[in-house]
């Protein structure tokens, strides 16, 4: 219940709140970013304006408004705001907060919306929990997480809800959030006799990586830590209240995707790119053995033998690694990404084992022709194994024309890249050969 000091107490604790926790804007309108889950005439901006919500996965890395928009919605739909941690709350919370909010449904027609950060840490028996009262329109769930939903939550929870993905805000909506901080008189630091330079801006913004809560707390400590008013934000200043960047890594989403991305830029030949996702991956704290295993299964995946020096660089980078160890092992690592990267590429033995392989799950197994059966035990000879077999060193070209398959196949098809152009020529004149029994 309000008291005389309820009000007073909570500008006090709305005081002592952090900048980017008091900038949270209050209405859709001063929401900045997410234009393609909330700008007019996007699915999500719709369902608010309708008061549809349902249930909704606000799903994007750190700082990028899941929290801020939830409150919005709750107040721009007229609900009661629940909000719960999945790191902090048990079930028997979890129903308590179920219970309260049916009981002001049926009591006041009062509906709830039950917000919950980091939601994926939720196990899925308190996930099950939630179901029913979702399922039953109880509750509108917004639930916020940082990993991809299809992965930390329950099928069931994924399907009874509307999935929004939020990005990382740009460089001009980051620079829009500092200056809308410094020119805010109520919730701001529009008192603060406060100057931002160009230069500072440009700082905070470059070293945020789209996290507005991130750029907002530079600006904060920096402000803070100086008692001389009015102030010039600085540059200077910018770099001390950074200190280090922050790297945006997890086991999560930014492991597969920068694994990913590392992969797919070696396999597209851009060494440059190769390197900036290696050090985006060192930085963040990537075990050095995972980043080998990639590079020694592309070697052979993507190069083959359009350069079979590939597979040898990889293995010596792997074993090189494994022995020197960080931060040393960086050097060898960037020499096999780059030599990786400009080798020329072929997946030609990629497609051949896919295709044996195939032949051999889905038709019928070729026996091995009686001429290369083993003979080298007692009785082969009396069952006719290896019988009409040609040792190939004795031919004189070192290969032997007879049919080691029984069937017409083809699964290797060199490219015209690299050594492969060699091995194709040559592989050419062997099947000449073969064929010439």
């Amino acid at each position: 219940m309000n008291d005389l000091f309820s009000a007073s107490r909570a500008a006090n604790v709305a005081r002592a709140a952090p900048l980017a926790a008091r900038m949270r804007p209050r209405r859709l309108a001063d929401y900045i970013g997410q234009e393609k889950v909330v700008g007019k005439g996007m699915l999500l901006r719709r369902l608010i304006e309708a008061d549809r919500l349902g249930s909704v996965i606000l799903y994007g890395p750190p700082g990028v408004g899941k929290t801020t928009l939830a409150e919005i919605i709750a107040h721009e739909t007229k609900r009661r705001f629940i909000e719960l941690s999945a790191t902090a709350s048990g079930v028997k919370e979890l129903r308590e907060v179920l219970e309260a909010a049916r009981r002001r449904l049926e009591d006041d027609g009062q509906h709830t919306c039950l917000f919950i950060d980091e939601i994926h840490r939720f196990n899925k028996s308190q996930q099950d929990v939630l179901l029913p009262d979702v399922e039953s329109g109880v509750i509108a769930l917004i639930g916020a997480t940082t990993q991809n939903p299809f992965f930390a939550l329950t099928s069931a929870l994924v399907s009874r809800s509307r999935l929004f993905e939020l990005e990382a805000l740009s460089r001009d909506e980051i620079a829009q959030v500092l200056k809308r901080a410094v020119a805010d008189r109520d919730h701001g630091l529009g008192r603060e006799q406060l100057t931002l330079s160009a230069e500072a801006v440009e700082f905070l913004v470059e070293t945020s990586d789209g996290d507005a809560r991130r750029a907002l707390g530079a600006l904060e400590i920096g402000i803070l830590s100086s008692s001389q008013r009015p102030l010039l934000f600085t540059l200077e200043l910018a770099r001390e209240s950074v200190q280090r960047k922050g790297i945006a890594y997890d086991s999560g989403d930014t492991h597969y995707d920068c694994a990913s991305a590392l992969i797919k830029s070696i396999r597209g030949s851009d060494a440059d790119a190769g390197l900036y996702w290696l050090a985006r991956m060192l930085e963040g704290g990537e075990d050095v053995r995972f980043l080998t295993r990639r590079l020694v299964i592309l070697a052979s995946e993507d190069i083959g033998n359009a350069d079979p020096r590939a597979l040898m660089i990889a293995v010596a980078a792997m074993q090189a690694t494994e022995f020197v160890g960080l931060p040393e092992c960086q050097l060898t690592l960037s020499q096999a990404v780059t030599y990786l990267a400009i080798a020329p590429k072929s997946n030609a033995c990629t497609l051949a084992i896919a295709a044996a392989r195939s032949d051999v799950q889905n038709k019928s197994v070729i026996p091995v022709p009686r001429h290369l059966q083993d003979k080298h035990y007692a009785g082969a000879k009396r069952l006719g194994h290896g019988e009409g077999y040609t040792y190939s060193h004795d031919s004189p070209d070192g290969i032997a024309a007879q049919d080691y398959l029984g069937v017409e196949k083809r699964y290797y098809e060199p490219t015209d890249r690299g050594y492969e152009r060699d091995l194709a020529e040559r592989l050419a004149e062997i099947r000449r050969r073969l064929s010439s029994q």
